[in-house]
């Protein structure tokens, strides 16, 4: 490489070094207008907050530090989120747009270095001149922007930003995943439950219905019983082909989030304990966990990289500088392409400057700072919704827990007015007709009370997804 080459590069990777002027505006402050704390109803912070000894330390982290391995109790459930979190064709796609985002800024961030060819060709010439006729040529070449005004450092800073939301964009889909896997989980173990309910219920209402018509045969209570009976027994009957379709449409659902077939090991047998221990999360948090959200990060990066294309278009109206090298050999035998003599350089500097473009870089400029502006209003709408988000959950945490509380106590007073309705028709002090009733109220009881428990759990998986919680398999 001969010394105007490497003088070329030189000065073209010291001007670099050296630094350019940044055209980039400051990046404007976001005003959210939310409050410091979360409009929290009385007794949120301990209501339905019996944790034990082992979820405490859990409960000292921040959300989104807390792993789903440590948020998730379940071990079915903890297999099921792993195997999706492979499988997933939907987080797959987001995965791969994080690679494609990556490899547009590794394109954009080549133009801030020299560009270096080399090439050998054959050359003819013809004509009235002097050395027509064929020659041999080898050239190395090297080109480079001075990026005096920045132009090429923000357009490769937007690309990077845009790297860094797809990243995020990737985080924000695979809590997602994670929380509606978890809640489709205990929508299968309730509706499981319903359907054991319903099953259980129509078995006994069966035995029923069967001394009913015996009765009836013998004379001892008249149609009317016999029909209200009936009525009872169908209307489990119903329930239980009702909750046998949830139940299959649930195991579908799972499957497609999964990605592959799931295990019959792998499913709930019930909702028990077991499976709705779902550890609680903490309530006095500050607002600004809001900020650590993967989609609300999300949307600062998008913000980051619609200010830097503002600097890159107010370095449009500005001169650009080109430096072009070249060395080379030329000879008309090629095997004396590298003999002494047959040598050559170049180098052409160039600068170009903007005069008239009807308005376009003006209005590329409007352009670039409107999409900013709005970069800007969906940041601040983005931490708007995330509050009201967490918010609702946090204000749903104490409610849910004394609904919870009071399906129990309901339950446990309709099994106890079902037991005495019953005793008190057998011995033939009450009506068959307030007997059905004890029946509807104490399956309605059960059923509720399932319902009671889905809404508490499915509000914790809610708020440890609004919070941003932990969308990493690891502990922290």
């Amino acid at each position: 490489m001969t010394k105007p080459l490497l003088s070329t590069l030189a000065l073209a990777i010291t001007l670099a070094l050296s630094g350019c002027a940044m055209l980039e505006p400051q990046l404007p402050k976001a005003d959210a207008a939310i409050p410091a704390e979360w409009p929290l109803p009385p007794n949120t912070a301990t209501a339905g907050q019996n944790v034990s000894s082992e979820t405490s330390a859990t409960k000292e982290q921040a959300t989104p530090d807390i792993g789903w391995r440590d948020f998730f109790v379940d071990p079915k459930l903890e297999e099921l989120i792993a195997r999706a979190l492979h499988n997933n064709r939907d987080l797959r796609v987001a995965v791969l747009n994080v690679e494609r985002a990556r490899a547009q800024y590794q394109i954009q961030n080549a133009e801030r270095f020299p560009a270096l060819d080399g090439g050998v060709a054959r050359n003819r010439s013809g004509g009235n001149i002097a050395n027509a006729g064929d020659y041999y040529s080898a050239a190395l070449s090297a080109s480079f922007e001075l990026d005096l005004f920045g132009r090429i450092h923000n357009l490769s800073q937007a690309a990077l930003e845009q790297y860094f939301a797809q990243e995020e964009g990737q985080r924000s889909a695979q809590l997602s995943l994670i929380a509606e896997i978890a809640n489709t989980y205990l929508t299968f173990a309730a509706d499981l439950e319903s359907q054991r309910i319903a099953q259980a219920t129509f078995d006994n209402q069966q035995i029923a219905y069967d001394l009913v018509v015996k009765r009836h045969r013998a004379g001892a209570v008249s149609g009317l019983d016999l029909s209200q009976a009936q009525t009872t027994i169908e209307t489990a009957r119903a329930d239980v082909a009702r909750y046998a379709g949830l139940v299959a449409t649930d195991r579908n659902a799972l499957t497609l989030l999964v990605g592959a077939p799931v295990e019959d090991s792998l499913l709930p047998q019930g909702f028990d304990l077991k499976v709705s221990g779902i550890a609680p999360l903490p309530a006095q948090l500050p607002s600004q966990v809001l900020l650590r959200r993967p989609d609300v990060r999300q949307t600062e990066h998008v913000l980051r990289g619609a200010n830097a294309n503002i600097g890159a278009a107010r370095a449009a109206f500005f001169p650009s500088i080109s430096l072009t090298g070249s060395v080379g050999s030329a000879s008309n035998q090629l095997s004396g392409l590298f003999d002494s003599g047959t040598k050559f350089w170049s180098f052409v500097p160039q600068i170009s400057l903007p005069i008239f473009h009807g308005g376009a870089l003006r209005a590329n400029l409007g352009v670039a700072t409107a999409d900013r502006d709005i970069a800007l209003a969906r940041y601040e709408k983005a931490i708007q919704s995330g509050f009201r988000e967490v918010a609702d959950a946090l204000a749903l945490t104490s409610t849910l827990a004394q609904r919870r509380q009071a399906q129990q106590a309901l339950l446990d007073a309709a099994s106890h007015a079902y037991d005495l309705s019953k005793a008190r028709y057998e011995y033939g002090r009450d009506s068959f007709l307030i007997l059905l009733d004890a029946q509807r109220t104490f399956y309605t009881a059960q059923q509720s009370l399932v319902a009671a428990q889905l809404a508490e759990q499915g509000n914790r998986v809610t708020l440890y997804k609004v919070l941003g919680g932990g969308w990493e398999e690891g502990t922290q």
